[in-house]
């Protein structure tokens, strides 16, 4: 019996949808990541991009607990000295929250080549309204 290993041009990709609202950023962003590498398939394979398409709604009302609204920052540089920028992330889930949920699931993808892929099938609403709608996405019901 030898082992199952899944070939790039054979696989399936669906469309999902996850729902933000009423849920911590963290933990959404676990299953969308899980969704994105395609861990929840039986043929998944580690050197193999074999994920989903997965669509983010309701941005604007995932919930970060304890006191991160306001002691957590999103920081970047932009190179020069003194080029430090930093957003509060009750600045930030009240501008783009579209950018928080991005940040969150990015950072839970592997930092080489199919966790970039991986990202650009990522697709993420502040509202609840898409434009997905031809693809005939399935909703992720959490387990």
């Amino acid at each position: 019996m030898s082992t199952f290993m899944a070939k790039a041009e054979n696989i399936d990709r669906k469309w999902y949808i996850v729902d933000a609202a009423d849920k911590p950023l963290g933990r959404t962003a676990a299953t969308v990541a899980a969704l994105l590498r395609g861990k929840h398939k039986v043929e998944f394979t580690p050197n193999v991009d074999t994920g989903d398409f997965v669509i983010v709604i309701n941005a604007s009302k995932a919930v970060l607990t304890g006191n991160k609204l306001e002691q957590k920052y999103y920081r970047r540089h932009s190179g020069w000295i003194g080029g430090l920028k930093e957003t509060q992330y009750k600045t930030l889930m009240a501008e783009r929250p579209e950018l928080a949920v991005e940040l969150a699931v990015k950072g839970m993808l592997p930092k080489n080549s199919i966790g970039r892929k991986a990202a650009t099938r990522l697709k993420v609403y502040a509202g609840s309204e898409h434009n997905n709608a031809a693809q005939q996405p399935i909703v992720w019901a959490d387990k």
